[in-house]
């Protein structure tokens, strides 16, 4: 009988040597599908924690400048050293700026807006994070992407959470119209920008498309910091902090580990995670700045999540078919 050899694969040391490594590689790569989504909602809602930390010491629209000016310089020394592809075409460069301008200039500046107006950052994450479900609804018309009606009775249920969650906070004589309206512009930014990205800008390589976005946020918010702000900073340490923050972790970090995950193949799941963010901000922004929620508010954020989690549990069941 011919005896095995070490290196054969029918030999014991192989195969008590393979099945260690593959277990490790197994655990690890689980271990990342639960971790990663985890540490992206982490990130994504400190995004709402930073701008309130960096907003009394320099207005709106020039706090996002500083901050582009630094994620398109950090990103353009990546294309560049990886030598990645630029866009080929004007045209292509419009759309890459227009879906920027979009997602970047737009909603980053209502965001910020409605925190200097002083909407508590709980609603401010909520609002902005009706994204994905606005989307839809957009895309049902302007896309002809089709919505069942669980799809529809699950984004009324979220627009019922956010009239709770508002209702907790103001009455009707007393609402803060132009918090509110700040974070609809926000919400209004991104859900177009989304879709305009999704219609013309598909195929941008993120780190030169993101010089692009980043580089022409900069430039049109300059203009409208010089027309309308005073372009005063206070260089404070916990500016300084916020700033970094901000476009380091939020505007890099964030945003590719958000692509990350999409390219593993769960697009679907990647976008309820956004609405988890709302109830994690609002926990952060009662630990640091003891904004506080009432019952009603708590319902209302409830509400909202389950609303949310019925429209993308839904489509993501008519993806899979």
């Amino acid at each position: 009988m011919k005896t095995p050899s070490p290196t054969s694969p029918s030999s014991p040391s192989a195969q008590s040597a393979t099945p260690p490594a593959s277990a490790a590689n197994a655990a690890s790569a689980q271990f990342w599908l639960i971790a990663a989504p985890a540490l992206f909602v982490l990130m994504w809602s400190t995004g709402f924690i930073g701008s309130r930390y960096g907003i009394p010491y320099a207005e709106p629209f020039t706090l996002t400048v500083l901050r582009m000016a630094i994620v398109s310089s950090i990103l353009a020394i990546i294309a560049l050293v990886t030598r990645a592809p630029w866009p080929r075409s004007k045209a292509e460069v419009l759309h890459i700026a227009i879906a920027g301008l979009l997602v970047h200039a737009t909603y980053l500046s209502g965001v910020l807006y409605a925190i200097k107006l002083q909407l508590p950052l709980g609603f401010v994450a909520m609002i902005a994070g009706l994204q994905p479900v606005v989307t839809a609804v957009f895309a049902h018309w302007l896309l002809d992407d089709r919505l069942n009606g669980r799809q529809w009775l699950g984004m009324a249920l979220g627009l019922a959470g956010v009239a709770l969650v508002i209702l907790s906070k103001y009455s009707l004589a007393s609402f803060n119209w132009g918090g509110l309206a700040a974070a609809g512009v926000a919400l209004a930014g991104i859900t177009f920008g989304t879709l305009y990205q999704k219609r013309f800008c598909a195929h941008m390589d993120l780190r030169t498309g993101g010089v692009v976005q980043y580089l022409a946020t900069g430039l049109v918010l300059a203009v409208l910091a010089l027309l309308f702000e005073t372009r005063q900073v206070q260089w404070t340490g916990q500016f300084l902090f916020a700033l970094l923050w901000l476009s380091v972790v939020l505007s890099i970090g964030a945003i590719g580990l958000l692509y990350m995950l999409i390219r593993k193949g769960a697009a679907a799941k990647v976008a309820s995670l956004f609405f988890l963010t709302p109830s994690v901000t609002a926990l952060m922004a009662f630990a640091l700045f003891g904004e506080a929620l009432n019952s009603l508010a708590v319902a209302g954020l409830a509400l909202t999540a389950a609303g949310v989690a019925l429209v993308m549990r839904t489509a993501g069941a008519a993806a899979r078919k």
